[in-house]
């Protein structure tokens, strides 16, 4: 069984639009080289989408059991947040109309797994298994 570590960065300012251009990029790809791949994108999203894979990724390796080298983007999803404030908000339009506009955001959700480590509670610690 692989283990599988996450993590969430909610309410982020950006569209889930563009933000799902980017994540589609790094979805099935080892965390090394998404990292990468994120840090020489231009894209505003990739900011965002690089530090929450990053902090699985750390998240990951708190486990002895896990190796860095081996691991994989699970899953990489992007859901709708809600209205900034929410509610719509309001600016001037011609003939002294007001045109509503909306403040979009996001949670930005990414599973990193290493399909070579021991999860659960019959997993074995390394030195647990040396002696």
């Amino acid at each position: 069984m692989a283990a599988e570590f996450r993590a969430t960065h909610r309410h982020a300012r950006i569209t889930p639009r563009k933000a799902r251009r980017v994540i589609e990029l790094i979805r099935g790809m080892s965390a090394g080289a998404a990292l990468d791949a994120l840090g020489n994108d231009n894209h505003r999203a990739s900011f965002y989408i690089r530090k929450v894979l990053a902090s699985a990724v750390a998240n990951a390796l708190q486990d002895e059991n896990v190796k860095a080298n081996r691991l994989v983007v699970a899953k990489a999803f992007i859901n709708q947040g809600p209205l900034l404030m929410g509610r719509m908000r309001f600016r001037p339009a011609s003939m002294g109309r007001a045109a509503p506009y909306k403040r979009v955001t996001c949670h930005i959700h990414v599973h990193v797994a290493d399909p070579g480590a021991q999860s659960g509670p019959g997993a074995q610690s390394a030195r647990e298994q040396e002696s």
